[in-house]
């Protein structure tokens, strides 16, 4: 934990400020991951005093991220994923369920962060039959993302876009609807949108986020569920709609734990 040394390659350092909290590293210390930084550990260790359950929230929003995909993959009837703001990877990432559930998926992960790329270049590798590939982009920049990821992936046929606690990095809903709504008109009709993102319904996970902004980058807005159901608008809602991430097509585990500040929903294009 606290002092633990960063399993960073050397490559990645060479192109990474330390000195600077970063979101997907804080998330993977969170995680209890070791691709991190003292700084991060530092602003992790802070939240955690105030939010102890926090890293908690992290284990459970990533249990939806796999309960999501498979949905997708098998009842959705998705074969091509386009997963932009992946993070680092962690266990259950989205080849490794969407491959489960069907060998030929294709998968584009897609950030910004070159420790993230770095790592997910070693680590995320396809199935003989599927393919996976990544861009290195930015989330407010659907049109070079989509670009890249066509060559990969037929855009003609359905995709699962999946914005997985990234869009709470753009405060403005009117900005992060026009990105959605750029991702969505250029895909095939029957794609989805799969998110989730804090909820300012908690006071602790209000603070924790206050706590996180004075020093992490990029900073992170919550968002109430109503705003969030905003996000969705011209997409069918799968049930159970925007709901906590433990009440989502939950499994027994999800079933058995509170209700969390941390909302998810997927929504089909007509």
């Amino acid at each position: 934990m606290p002092g633990r040394p960063a399993t960073i390659t050397d490559m990645a350092q060479e192109s990474l400020d330390t000195n600077v909290p970063q979101t997907a590293r804080i998330w993977n210390y969170l995680l209890g991951g070791k691709d991190n930084f003292a700084v991060d550990r530092a602003v992790g260790d802070q939240i955690i005093e105030n939010v102890p359950h926090l890293a908690e929230y992290a284990r459970l929003s990533r249990k939806y991220l796999v309960r999501a995909v498979h949905y997708l993959a098998t009842d959705g009837g998705v074969a091509q994923f386009l997963d932009v703001g992946t993070g680092l990877p962690t266990a259950g990432n989205t080849h490794e369920v969407a491959q489960a559930a069907n060998p030929r998926a294709r998968i584009v992960y897609v950030d910004n962060d070159p420790l993230v790329l770095t790592h997910a270049r070693a680590l995320l590798t396809s199935s003989p039959d599927g393919k996976t590939d990544y861009v290195d982009a930015d989330l407010r920049d659907p049109a070079k993302i989509l670009a890249a990821a066509s060559e990969t992936l037929d855009l003609d046929q359905p995709v699962a876009l999946m914005v997985m606690g990234i869009l709470g990095h753009v405060e403005s809903d009117d900005e992060a609807r026009s990105i959605i709504d750029q991702f969505m008109s250029n895909l095939a009709p029957g794609s989805y949108l799969a998110m989730y993102d804090g909820a300012d319904t908690n006071p602790d996970v209000v603070e924790a986020t206050r706590i996180w902004n004075v020093s992490a980058n990029p900073k992170y807005h919550l968002r109430s569920p109503e705003r969030i159901a905003g996000l969705f608008a011209g997409l069918d809602l799968v049930d159970p709609g925007v709901v906590p991430v433990t009440r989502w097509k939950p499994d027994a585990e999800a079933a058995a734990q509170p209700e969390i500040a941390q909302y998810c929903a997927v929504g089909r294009k007509p």
